[in-house]
């Protein structure tokens, strides 16, 4: 204890610099706590320029002792491996401790203690926080749109039937994991179809000698909205625009001119213009070029340009995993007289899919992000009843609270599929 120098903490007198870091970083936090919060100044004795950064300087102060290499203690060592590494990390780390704690509890205000849950008008929103009876009463809204009430259970029945359908492939027998990707690719695409087809837009009718014993009425698109016009339009872009992609992708590393070409000026093309033009484009001016008397429905168009523009996008990534490999794996394939698909489907593919997996991932999560732009188009998703129903008379002033909603679901889904990604990348890992 007689050798302690405070300029230089060392493991020797660990305990001393724990303590009085652990002091000097509370006294920081503690600070900031009394001014911010309570109008309280410890520290008004000093001029007001220095009095002002006194937390910051407590907690740099209380991070500099306790930065001590290599102490033993685990927790110790990660906090200084990540976020204490010099004086400037320290600095940035208070800051945005600070920062963190003088948001917190206005938005927990706001969001919780003085939010209204209960009610089911405007007026019974009396308080200075969020109100949540405006997501309660046009829950049901924001889930289906204008689809009728007393048939949702259409929507309910197909959804869960495509997860079901969806999470089956985990359970095939060894023997069939072979047909995997015939299944996901080919098969469930078109059972999905069918059953959004035949469930969703009522297009079933069942009969036993001419006698109807179960006939669905029929709800035209245009009615659908919600989360689940969403979670259909991001489903069938994504199925669709993977594949798309692919072929796109080992076009442009084609060595017939006419196929590389082809696949390069559509890349190009796609990537070149903004995908709400697209959407206008296939809304607006596409059913202009077609014969009279032939129609196709808005959201089939609608899907159909998603899903060639994020193709687009899609295949880019995935020949950036083709570049990635080197030469020899080409030509170990073909040594073992392997054809082209042969090559390409059993040894290349595979290892530059794996590659690309973060790259394709962030490409499905954009995609997922710009379903809202539909709402140029009249197609009302989320975000589409969002804007609608802000703008109803008796919830005017509640935008706030519906873009709150908006953002935290989409954040679900999408942070969902990064995890899912990550796990992905986890299991394919491979040492090179």
């Amino acid at each position: 204890m007689n050798n302690v120098n405070l300029l230089k903490p060392n493991k020797e007198n660990i305990n001393l610099f724990l303590l009085l870091g652990s002091l000097f970083f509370a006294l920081g936090i503690f600070d900031f706590i009394l001014n911010n919060f309570y109008e309280k100044n410890i520290t008004s004795f000093l001029p007001s320029y220095i009095s002002f950064f006194t937390p910051l300087i407590f907690g740099m102060i209380g991070l500099y002792l306790i930065r001590i290499e290599f102490s033993g203690i685990k927790f110790l060592d990660d906090l200084n491996k990540n976020i204490n590494t010099s004086n400037f990390n320290a600095g940035l780390s208070i800051g945005i401790i600070i920062l963190i704690i003088f948001s917190v509890t206005p938005l927990l205000n706001w969001f919780i203690l003085d939010a209204t849950f209960f009610g089911d008008s405007k007026e019974a929103c009396t308080g200075g926080g969020a109100c949540w009876v405006y997501i309660k009463t046009w829950f049901n809204r924001f889930m289906y749109g204008m689809y009728p009430n007393a048939e949702q259970w259409r929507v309910n029945a197909t959804f869960i039937i495509v997860l079901g359908l969806m999470g089956a492939g985990y359970f095939f027998p060894l023997r069939y994991k072979k047909y995997l990707t015939f299944y996901y690719v080919i098969l469930l695409p078109i059972i999905s179809f069918l059953l959004i087809y035949y469930l969703i837009s009522g297009g079933f009718t069942f009969k036993i000698r001419s006698v109807e014993f179960f006939a669905l009425e029929w709800v035209e698109t245009g009615a659908w909205g919600g989360l689940s016009l969403t979670f259909i339009v991001a489903f069938f872009s994504l199925i669709f625009c993977f594949p798309i992609g692919m072929m796109l992708a080992l076009g442009r590393r084609s060595d017939l001119a006419v196929i590389k070409y082809s696949s390069l000026s559509f890349i190009e093309f796609w990537r070149g213009v903004p995908l709400i033009t697209v959407l206008f484009m296939s809304a607006v001016m596409f059913p202009m070029f077609l014969p009279d008397g032939t129609y196709v429905d808005k959201l089939i168009r609608v899907i159909v340009a998603i899903t060639l523009f994020e193709a687009a996008y899609t295949a880019e990534v995935i020949r950036g995993g083709l570049q990635a490999l080197p030469r020899g794996q080409y030509d170990a394939a073909k040594s073992l007289g392997m054809g082209y698909w042969r090559l390409h489907l059993l040894v290349i593919l595979p290892q530059a899919l794996k590659l690309v997996i973060p790259g394709i991932a962030n490409t499905f999560l954009a995609l997922v992000k710009d379903t809202p732009l539909i709402f140029v188009v009249g197609l009302l998703e989320l975000v589409g009843m969002l804007n609608l129903a802000k703008t109803n008379p008796k919830w005017l002033g509640f935008s706030m609270e519906g873009y709150v909603f908006a953002g935290i679901i989409f954040w679900i889904i999408c942070y969902s599929m990064s995890k899912y990604s990550q796990r992905l990348e986890l299991k394919f890992k491979t040492d090179r």
